[in-house]
């Protein structure tokens, strides 16, 4: 019987292209321009280590960004900002059922603290996680641990992992619990159907 479902984010509850190619698509800034940055010190952000605001600036200099720090990040945030409707409604109807559900996302904390507070997650999940808070990214074993260490008399085989990326389904199995590959809405409502009584 599953008690606790955790949903990433981007390519579930979230459904944009890759900011990288959204930025070249508007602004002519090329992935090629934008790569080195966000293979490189983002990943630190990603996990805390870095504050993603004074990481960033000086690359918008070199990539010919001159609106400003706080305009990249509002046009940022807003681009990614769609949101699966069907996806958190039906999440809401498990979490009728008396089923935790839970966010855990890699993400820094700015467009974590966006997501929960502007696309209105911190209302729609029992508990929210972010690799910046976790200090630790998806697959990584310590990413899965932390979180389950804040779970309180439940067992690995009654929580649910469900991610679009196939390396973060294989850290989930390779921690222990049981985890589901997202593909579409209905893959997912269909699959769900195994678990719910």
């Amino acid at each position: 019987m599953i008690k606790v479902v955790i949903f990433d984010a981007d390519g579930l509850l979230t459904n944009q292209e890759r900011f990288s190619v959204a930025l070249e698509k508007d602004y002519g800034i090329t992935i090629e321009k934008t790569l080195p940055f966000f293979n490189g010190p983002f990943q630190d952000c990603l996990v805390g280590k870095c504050d993603l605001k004074e990481t960033i600036s000086p690359y918008l200099t070199l990539w010919g960004w001159n609106k400003g720090l706080d305009a990249f990040m509002e046009y940022w945030f807003e681009r990614e900002h769609k949101i699966n409707s069907e996806l958190v409604e039906y999440i809401q109807g498990l979490r009728h059922k008396g089923i935790l559900c839970f966010l855990a996302t890699n993400n820094e904390r700015y467009r974590f603290e966006y997501m929960l507070n502007k696309m209105g997650f911190k209302n729609s999940f029992d508990k929210t996680y972010s690799s910046a808070h976790l200090g630790h990214k998806k697959p990584n074993q310590e990413f899965f641990l932390k979180i389950f260490e804040d779970l309180k008399n439940i067992q690995k085989e009654e929580i649910l992992f469900w991610d679009d990326t196939a390396g973060h389904i294989q850290g989930a199995k390779d921690f222990g619990i049981q985890t589901e590959l997202y593909t579409s809405f209905e893959d997912f409502k269909e699959k769900m159907k195994q678990y719910m009584p």
